[in-house]
Parts: C-alpha cells; sequence; structure tokens
C-alpha cells in the first residue's frame, strides 16, 4: 500500500512538472479538451519574454521620471529619507543673477529699438554713406542731381583776411557811412545840437528814456 501510493505521488508529481507529455490511456472512451491549446485561450508568452518586457517597461518608467524632473524643476524632490539632503544650484550663495522670461524680452525688445534708434542717427549725421540694400526690387531719385533740378554754383575757396585786413576794411565802411549822411543835406542839419536835452537850457528837463533824433524833431510831428 505505501509503495502504490508513492508510487502515485511520483506519477501525479510527473505529470503537474512536464505537461507536455501528455495523457497517455489505453481506453477509448476517455478523452479532455487541453485547457493552454483551447481556441479560447489567453496568449501567453515565455519567461524570458515576460522579464523582458518587465525590465524595458521599469526603464520606460525611469526615463519618464528624469523627463518630468528636468522639464520641472519646479516641483521639487520628493523623498521621505530624513539622511537625504542637497544644495540647490539656482539659490546659493555664489549663484549668477538670474532674470524671468518677462525680463527676457522686455530687455530684447529694448535693445532691438536702441539699435533701431542708433542706425536712424547714423543715417542722419552721414547722409554721405548712402542705402545699402540687396533688393533689386528698390530704387530712388536723386533730389539734386535730377533733371530738372535747379544748377549751383560752386563756392569758391577765398584765402583767410588777417585781422589788420578786416579792421581797415570796418573803417572805410565807417568813412563811406559817414560820407553818405554828410552829404545827404538832412533838414536842420546845421542847427542840430549834441545836448541830449534837444532844447533851450532853462527849460523843463526829458525824461532818460526819451529818444533823441538831432535835428531832425523840427520836421516831425
Amino acid at each position: 500500500k505505501i509503495l502504490a501510493e508513492a508510487a502515485a505521488l511520483k506519477q501525479l508529481a510527473s505529470d503537474y512538472m512536464h505537461p507536455e507529455v501528455g495523457v497517455k490511456t489505453t481506453d477509448p472512451t476517455l478523452f479532455g479538451r487541453n485547457y493552454f491549446n483551447r481556441y479560447s485561450a489567453p496568449e501567453t508568452e515565455e519567461d524570458e519574454f515576460a522579464d523582458e518586457r518587465a525590465e524595458i517597461l521599469a526603464e520606460a518608467v525611469a526615463l519618464k521620471k528624469s523627463s518630468v524632473a528636468y522639464m520641472h524643476p519646479e516641483v521639487g524632490v520628493c523623498s521621505e529619507d530624513a539622511t537625504l539632503f542637497g544644495r540647490n544650484y539656482f539659490e546659493r550663495a555664489s549663484a549668477p543673477d538670474v532674470e524671468s522670461m518677462e525680463e527676457a524680452e522686455e530687455r530684447a525688445k529694448i535693445l532691438a529699438e536702441a539699435a533701431a534708434l542708433k542706425q536712424l542717427a547714423s543715417d542722419y549725421m552721414h547722409p554721405e554713406v548712402g542705402v545699402k540694400t540687396t533688393d533689386p526690387t528698390l530704387f530712388g531719385r536723386n533730389y539734386f542731381n535730377r533733371y530738372f533740378a535747379p544748377s549751383l554754383d560752386a563756392v569758391e575757396n577765398t584765402p583767410e583776411s588777417s585781422p589788420e585786413d578786416a579792421e581797415s576794411h570796418v573803417l572805410s565802411s565807417f568813412n563811406t557811412l559817414a560820407a553818405t549822411v554828410k552829404g545827404a543835406n538832412l533838414p536842420s542839419t546845421k542847427n542840430s545840437k549834441l545836448s541830449s536835452l534837444d532844447k533851450n537850457i532853462g527849460t523843463t528837463k526829458k525824461s532818460a528814456s526819451t529818444v533823441d533824433l538831432f535835428g531832425l524833431t523840427d520836421e516831425v510831428h
């Protein structure tokens, strides 16, 4: 009895460990359906394929975590281990100054406007430089070289005069003006007086702001 039970247990163990052997019987009335090879059985895979698939999925999860940590540094590092610590690279004492995106865009806009103003100022102050362009469709007409522009006389370069020449020129102009006034035969020029009173002595004095015509007062009413 003991040996029979041992043989039966051995047979069961062999059937369990080697399902590929199949069931052998000589009774034609015995039949059955394979559970794994039936039409509606789910797809199965070998242990090697299953292990490889698990490793690939674990690597994909790690890559996703690294990508999220890189793209979202504001989230921070979450850890429950009290012995883990680190220093923030951006908030350390020796970290360089950083600016936000709005400040960077505003600074770039200001620099672009300053460059445009500098270009306009250079174009205004140096018209001799001309306009440079690579567009063949752009053209213009010179205002001064146009066909019906008025003729312009060239300015001749005169030698610089010395101070003595300038003084003599002023004196000659003054003498000419004096001679012209003297020969103009103005009315009452013979009775003109150099006194600012322009009246006989003893009469009422004039105001200091009075305009004296020196001899022409007799004709002006």
